[in-house]
């Protein structure tokens, strides 16, 4: 009898243990970090498909995103659908796309994370007239692009995201397999800072 109620005892408090930490990690998604796997590659070569990423969810808690930051968002025109990209222009500034070459405010923004495939420079996704306006980012809005300029659906194309959508700051890889040929971990990716 004794050795049953310590086993139920034992058997209660691994329950317990697994409730705890089942809770601990809701806690921790809904608030501090949250997963993502990388599904394109709109942001080669910084990011590849078949990256598992980290996003902290309170970076912006107190300001909002910087030039470079690399944000996951909720896509503006279906916001049931995540987006990641890069963060280059913030409220207030003005931009203005010239071929391969962003201008913020009137200087020449350099981009050495930038990946063009097409010799002209231009987006498969986006009509030219795009890369001589000049526009002014509104109050509480975001101009992003993917570093894979030729190959990202972006903020050249469906305009700004604003604020509220914005999920978080991209940190960390924490795992990443190209699964095209079979499983091929990247172990030389995984814990690589995203910057």
């Amino acid at each position: 009898m004794n050795d049953d109620k310590k086993t139920k005892s034992k058997f209660k408090d691994t329950v317990d243990s697994i409730v705890v930490a089942f809770v601990i990690a809701m806690i921790i998604r809904a608030f501090f970090v949250q997963a993502y796997k990388i599904p394109s590659g709109s942001m080669l070569d910084t990011l590849l498909i078949g990256d598992h990423i980290l996003v902290n969810k309170l970076a912006y808690a107190a300001s909002g995103p910087k030039y470079k930051d690399i944000i996951v968002f909720e896509y503006p025109l279906d916001p049931s659908k995540d987006f990641i990209k890069r963060v280059i222009g913030v409220p207030g500034d003005t931009i203005r796309l010239d071929g391969k070459d962003v201008y913020r405010n009137g200087n020449l923004v350099k981009e050495n994370y930038a990946k063009y495939t097409n010799s002209n420079g231009l987006s498969s996704f986006i009509d030219s007239r795009f890369y001589t306006e000049r526009f002014v980012i509104p109050e509480n809005k975001y101009f992003v692009m993917g570093d894979n300029r030729d190959s990202s659906f972006d903020g050249r194309y469906w305009g700004f995201v604003d604020k509220k959508m914005i999920k978080g700051k991209a940190f960390i890889i924490y795992w990443s397999w190209d699964n095209r040929d079979g499983i091929n971990i990247r172990f030389d990716r995984i814990l690589n800072l995203i910057h």
